[in-house]
């Protein structure tokens, strides 16, 4: 678990342009949008594509994603219980 959320975060920064940050700088329960990283809804269209390439995953409801990106930890669980890759 602990290589994927480091994974995860890796992509993340990748993905979105987020050059600010390191994998170091994001702990696993800071929030992913508001207060946290800051993220917008582009980027959480952003993040539906990196699940469906990177692990298989397609997201169809948005509340369902909001609870999924709650952040690092929450993202990594969800992965972890549906991942088809």
């Amino acid at each position: 678990m602990e290589a994927l959320k480091q994974e995860l975060k890796e992509s993340i920064i990748e993905t979105l342009n987020l050059e600010e940050f390191s994998p170091a700088d994001i702990d696993d329960n800071d929030a992913l949008f508001g207060d946290g990283l800051g993220l917008d809804s582009i980027d959480a269209l952003e993040l539906i594509v990196l699940l469906d390439k990177d692990y298989g995953i397609k997201l169809t409801d948005p509340e369902e994603s909001k609870t999924i990106f709650k952040s690092v930890e929450v993202l990594a669980t969800y992965i972890e219980a549906n991942r088809t890759k």
